[in-house]
């Protein structure tokens, strides 16, 4: 039976190119509601977690968006779902109004009027050329067409790639004020970490094809702490064997996984210096790094 408040559950997900794995048994469990930042490097099999989540491409494993598994429901999926690739797809020589047009007709859940409204506060004419459209209008009218679609889940792959720093702002800013609610769940793939983890409520690290993070933002900041350390107590952090270090001027900044039943407290890590949870930045390059951080007491 569907959760009511799960909108994504995978598992086993895999998926393979030639000799090339992409996605290896991957698990999933993304809660109704949230915006969930779908996080890795190059080639960690992000675009293509999202376009099997979208029914673009097959993949081996169970998947549920939605109540929908995309290989074998996708009309009715994309009732539901929306997909906004890295680069625009809308087609260059079609008029804005002629893109306005199709769409009505063939999403039975878009609201003209909606569409219009939005596209009234931004710079865009309808009637100029998808081609005479610069990246950021492209972008814009990518989200106006969205927003005006009644659906449960938004997927994003890299959707302000290309865009300055004011478009990108506008961009979140926007999908926040007009899409996002308790209801709708939004998938964002991006290398822009900073300016995405204010809005995420979860987090998904992924690392060549593996999935090594799913948690709730909540859940993040009670299990893993950063400390700025001191050098005198460089040798006592070390002793609670850290996850990660990394040397800064006069202190060393540590980050280690705690929890409420673990032995190591944030009440212990207090005895070294304040503790806090660390930037969604600091922590992917902690899971994923391939060496091992050494000691800050060997540094001093």
């Amino acid at each position: 039976m569907d959760d009511p408040n799960i909108a994504i559950n995978v598992t086993q997900l895999s998926k393979a190119f030639g000799k090339f794995v992409a996605l290896k048994n991957i698990d999933l469990t993304i809660p109704r509601g949230a915006i969930c930042g779908i996080i890795g490097p190059n080639g960690a099999g992000k675009t293509t977690l999202l376009r099997a989540l979208a029914g673009l491409c097959d993949v081996e494993g169970q998947l549920n968006i939605v109540g929908h598994d995309p290989r074998s429901n996708r009309a009715r999926l994309m009732e539901d779902v929306c997909f906004i690739a890295d680069v625009g797809v809308l087609p260059a020589n079609l008029r804005v109004v002629d893109v306005i047009d199709y769409v009505e007709d063939v999403h039975p859940k878009f609201d003209r009027a909606k569409a219009m409204d939005f596209i009234t506060t931004t710079d865009i004419d309808v009637k100029k050329r998808i081609k005479g459209l610069s990246k950021g209008m492209v972008t814009q009218l990518h989200l106006a067409l969205v927003m005006a679609i009644d659906v449960s889940v938004l997927i994003l792959d890299e959707p302000t790639l290309g865009l300055d720093i004011l478009y990108r702002k506008d961009f979140y800013d926007r999908l926040l004020t007009h899409f996002h609610d308790s209801r709708r769940t939004i998938l964002i793939s991006t290398h822009q970490v900073e300016e995405i983890e204010s809005l995420l409520t979860h987090l998904v690290f992924l690392k060549k094809g593996r999935a090594v993070l799913d948690a709730s933002m909540d859940s993040i900041a009670s299990r893993f702490c950063e400390v700025v350390v001191e050098p005198e107590h460089f040798s006592a952090a070390d002793a609670l064997l850290p996850i990660a270090v990394r040397e800064m001027p006069g202190a060393a900044r540590y980050l280690f996984e705690t929890s409420s039943t673990a032995e190591l407290t944030r009440e212990q890590l207090a005895q070294l210096g304040e503790p806090r949870t660390p930037a969604v930045a600091d922590l992917f390059v902690a899971l994923l790094s391939s060496v091992t951080n050494k000691p800050a007491g060997a540094l001093a």
